[in-house]
């Protein structure tokens, strides 16, 4: 679950430039939060991404225990391009990681939240 300060900022980054599907979406009007649910497809074919809107709070402070999200692509140097070419942000481009041979890049979404994107082996 990650906190957003806008809500349809982060459903459109999610699904515009990650291609995720909103798969569902509810209210609590007495406690005052939105929650929308991303995926690939719907659990348990995939994990879903739970992002909370609490009413009237625009930001978070992420704090030392957040590292990032890791999905798994095709291919991470189209996967980058693709990515770019929808507006996302980039952060760490597509290259082998240090020490190692697997191919990784970085993105951030509009709240700041890292994404490793991990290229699966063929």
């Amino acid at each position: 679950m990650l906190r957003v300060g806008d809500l349809e900022r982060a459903i459109a980054f999610y699904t515009d430039v990650l291609g995720m599907q909103l798969l569902r979406q509810s209210e609590n009007p007495e406690y005052q939060y939105t929650l929308a649910f991303l995926g690939y497809e719907a659990n348990p074919a995939q994990c879903e991404l739970e992002l909370t809107y609490n009413w009237g709070v625009d930001h978070y402070e992420q704090g030392t225990a957040y590292g990032h999200i890791a999905l798994g692509v095709e291919d991470v140097y189209a996967a980058c391009a693709k990515i770019k070419a929808a507006g996302g942000n980039v952060t760490r481009e597509a290259g082998p990681v240090k020490g190692g041979n697997t191919l990784i890049a970085f993105v951030t979404d509009p709240d700041g939240y890292k994404i490793e994107l991990i290229q699966r082996d063929a």
